[in-house]
């Protein structure tokens, strides 16, 4: 092929891809409406194109891009000079990093045995892999299920000697509820132990957002920090900082070794060799922005998410879920007015999808404590989305009057409408644990209207309520079957 064929190939493919630009996709992007940050981002990466991440020695610009990085976020975080950290690959690196790095501290200090991660159970799910990463016993707080805050007096009665590290986020994913932090840091910090802050969605839009109780390095009992610089950053994917209080904490993170006969390896985060494009690019947009580069565009997304929130109260039959914090929304059902009137929030995202605005289905879930999370669609706001509210607006509008008084599907309806065999493994699932085979889980899909390519259906409710109604540990290996069989060759 010739360059030419192979772009237009590409772009063929890409005419598949949700878009990323022009505020319809309301998750998983994240969009400042300016072009001119695009052009600079895509030159800076390319610029590094041919540069390895490993070895700063051997390519100084990349630490030099890095220092200037970490300098901004920690300014904006109200660290001191005592606050150092590293660029990592995104928040998930970030928060592995950050048990990790907290664990090898614990045991450093005497502590034996399997230690605890504690979090409320709106932490993000990299917490959780960073407990199965990294052998930590994992010990979930549950949340109001009418709000999604968690009490500090709950977090506070979980901690003891045997805590490695206590989470608690800025706001949280699901519910944008900022979490009590001055509270817990405080108790944490008497006893010993570290706290962490998860901003990743927060950390480059809170400092810019009026009226909030301190939440960051501000904070004397904050031991560490993940912000995305890929979220409200505005950077391209693969790009976040995580920092900690104190030289120490930072350098526990990295690994170093020259037992083995090759070159010295010193990586300071998972990753060895790495790309430096995201990290150029990162760099080139805080420092076209700056400060109030940034504040500018906040105050683009808090002006969008009031007026989000003003018409969302305004619709009969659901609600915003608590006292969101920052750009992002959590809508649920109201339940408090009668079934004729009500609106599913994953119905009403499947209309809104049908009118061209892609929002994201949260499934419902049962905390330890036997209190059921309601199912919630999220709603990303980033600085392009103000632009777009006259559409936006009267189409969540219409798309609820399209759906209200329609029943919310029923999980186990539809498990129980699937063809026998498909059942019976089901059944004999929950019964001994395994998972079933492959070709059941595919199958279990294709009932569901899933394409063999990964093609989901047009509305997306049915499948979300089969998420709440399986079995925790068979819906994991379903949605691995799904992500697994798309890129199958």
């Amino acid at each position: 092929m010739t360059p030419d064929e192979v772009l237009a190939r590409l772009e063929a493919l890409r005419q598949h891809d949700a878009p990323t630009h022009g505020g319809r996709v309301l998750s998983y992007v994240y969009d400042s409406g300016l072009a001119e940050l695009d052009e600079l981002a895509a030159s800076a990466a390319r610029a590094v194109q041919s540069i390895n991440g490993l070895d700063p020695t051997a390519f100084p610009s990349v630490a030099r891009l890095e220092s200037e990085l970490v300098r901004f976020a920690r300014d904006m975080l109200h660290g001191d000079e005592e606050v150092v950290g590293s660029v990592t690959s995104g928040g998930t690196e970030s928060c592995l990093l950050a048990v990790r790095t907290a664990r090898d501290l614990w045991r450093a200090a005497g502590g034996e045995g399997m230690p605890r991660l504690v979090i409320p159970v709106t932490a993000h799910a990299a917490f959780r892999k960073a407990a199965h990463a990294f052998c930590l016993t994992l010990d979930e707080v549950p949340v109001d299920p009418s709000t999604g805050e968690v009490r500090a007096s709950d977090i506070v009665a979980r901690l003891g000697p045997d805590v490695a590290l206590v989470v608690v986020s800025a706001p949280s994913y699901p519910h944008a509820a900022l979490d009590p932090i001055a509270e817990v840091a405080e108790a944490a910090a008497t006893r010993g132990i570290a706290c962490h802050v998860d901003a990743c969605i927060g950390g480059f839009a809170l400092p810019w957002w009026p009226g909030l109780a301190p939440w960051d390095f501000s904070v004397a009992g904050v031991t560490s920090v993940s912000a995305d610089l890929h979220k409200f950053g505005y950077a391209p994917k693969g790009a976040s900082v995580v920092l900690y209080r104190g030289r120490h904490r930072h350098r526990a993170q990295y690994f170093a070794t020259t037992e083995w006969p090759g070159y010295p390896v010193v990586n300071p985060t998972l990753l060895g060799s790495k790309s430096a494009g995201a990290l150029a690019a990162a760099w080139a947009i805080v420092q076209y922005l700056g400060a109030e580069g940034f504040r500018t565009l906040t105050d683009r997304a808090r002006r969008a998410t009031e007026a989000l929130h003003a018409t969302i109260d305004a619709i009969d039959g659901v609600r915003v879920v608590g006292r969101p914090v920052g750009p992002l929304l959590a809508v649920a059902a109201d339940d408090s007015v009668d079934s004729a009137r009500r609106v599913d929030p994953h119905h009403w995202a499947d209309a809104a999808r049908a009118r061209g605005w892609l929002l994201q289905q949260q499934p419902a879930l049962r905390q330890s404590d036997g209190t059921l999370l309601p199912r919630t669609t999220h709603i990303t706001v980033t600085a392009v989305t103000e632009s777009r509210l006259p559409e936006l607006l009267p189409d969540l509008v219409a798309a609820a009057d399209a759906v209200r008084g329609v029943a919310a599907a029923d999980g186990a309806a539809l498990v129980a409408s699937l063809p026998a065999e498909l059942s019976e493994a089901i059944a004999q699932a929950r019964v001994d644990g395994a998972p079933p085979p492959p070709a059941i889980t595919a199958g279990l899909l294709a009932a569901l209207g899933v394409g063999a390519d990964g093609t989901l259906p047009a509305e997306a409710a049915g499948l979300t309520a089969l998420i709440e109604a399986l079995p925790p540990e068979l819906v994991d290996d379903v949605l691995i079957e799904l992500l697994a069989g798309m890129i199958e060759p």
